[in-house]
């Protein structure tokens, strides 16, 4: 019987050895676990640290490019854009300029040199509407002492002919062409149909003024 006894005590204390070993083991186990999860946990918090921190400077960035450079990129086209804008504007204007200027010179030397001796009053008194400022003032004395009293006397006549002109320089208000002009100068009861013709050929330099939306002349200078 002792030894049964024996047996039986010997077999329950391997038994309860067993179980404590057991119990051990799932303890280290579950310990291990709870270790790795918690590993786990922390590394993915740190990632998503990293990840904020990383996101972090590319949102600065982005609100930099969106709230600093893009405004300051569209302003500078808009001034770009303006300056090309007024650019083209100033050349169509100074393209429009020498045009007008060109007609006008050309037109103006030929009422100004051209008169009949029966009209002469009249054909140059109306010529002085195409010029302005102190040359208006020289011309109308020449005319009114010298000019208009000679032809109405010895019976003078001018005919004025443009052979060529060409814009010097042109701005929107002022512009200087040269002219050259052929002039053919009668005396005689009967000119121009009679008398001695006596032709001649210079070249003017003629400046002209914009006044309101008219091309006057300001000079008129032989060269």
């Amino acid at each position: 019987m002792t030894d049964g006894n024996s047996i039986d005590d010997a077999v329950d204390d391997d038994a309860v050895d067993d179980a404590v070993a057991d119990d051990a083991v799932d303890d280290a186990v579950a310990d291990v676990v709870d270790d790795a999860v918690d590993d786990d946990v922390v590394g993915d918090a740190a990632d998503d640290d990293a990840v904020d921190d990383d996101a972090r400077p590319v949102d600065g960035r982005l609100r930099i490019v969106a709230f600093g450079v893009l405004p300051a990129v569209v302003v500078a086209l808009g001034a770009g854009a303006g300056v090309l804008g007024w650019q083209e504007s100033s050349e169509r204007e100074v393209r429009a300029a020498r045009i007008e200027s060109v007609a006008v010179a050309r037109d103006s030397t030929v009422a100004m040199l051209s008169y009949r001796a029966e009209t002469v009053e009249q054909d140059l008194r109306s010529a002085r509407d195409r010029l302005t400022g102190t040359f208006l003032n020289s011309f109308t004395d020449l005319i009114d002492t010298v000019v208009i009293p000679g032809a109405k006397e010895k019976q003078i006549s001018s005919t004025a002919r443009v052979s060529a002109v060409a814009s010097v320089s042109a701005t929107a208000k002022r512009a200087v062409a040269l002219v050259f002009v052929d002039q053919v100068v009668t005396v005689g009861a009967n000119a121009p149909d009679s008398g001695n013709p006596t032709g001649t050929a210079s070249s003017v330099r003629i400046t002209l003024d914009k006044v309101g939306d008219r091309w006057l002349v300001s000079g008129f200078d032989p060269v």
